[in-house]
């Protein structure tokens, strides 16, 4: 037996129905696509779809994405001094997204260190003439 809000809701829809608010729906006639989302625990599904059509991202992931953009601007930069500043900066997110992990050491994302650095963006000509 229907209570008196569940009423409601059906004429409501009944008349909508009849007017045809249903008629042009996006992916009307179409099946349903429904996610896959059994990695998910059952407490937190809802949670997560919620932050998902938000487009919000996990603290570890938003990180990864700022690391790669900071990879790609120092790969295109052409001052030693700025590159080292940047480097700096990128050191330090990969040492922070590093830290919010737990796990082995071995699964850790490495730094980048200046010698590695310098060797690369130092020109082949400049590096000869400092060695004597």
């Amino acid at each position: 037996m229907l209570t008196g809000f569940e009423k409601i809701i059906e004429e409501r829809i009944r008349a909508a129905q009849m007017k045809g608010e249903f008629d042009n729906l996006p992916g009307s006639g179409k099946p349903l696509v429904f996610e896959d989302d059994g990695h998910i625990p059952e407490d937190l599904r809802l949670a997560h779809k919620i932050l998902k059509n938000a487009d919000c991202l996990p603290p570890e992931i938003e990180l990864k994405k700022e690391i790669l953009k900071t990879e790609d601007l120092l790969a295109g930069m052409a001052d030693t001094a700025e590159k080292y500043h940047v480097m700096k900066k990128l050191n330090f997110l990969i040492m922070k997204l590093n830290s919010m992990r737990n796990s082995n050491v071995v699964f850790e994302v490495p730094q980048i260190y200046l010698g590695k650095m310098t060797e690369r963006i130092t020109p082949k000509k400049q590096a000869k003439k400092a060695v004597p």
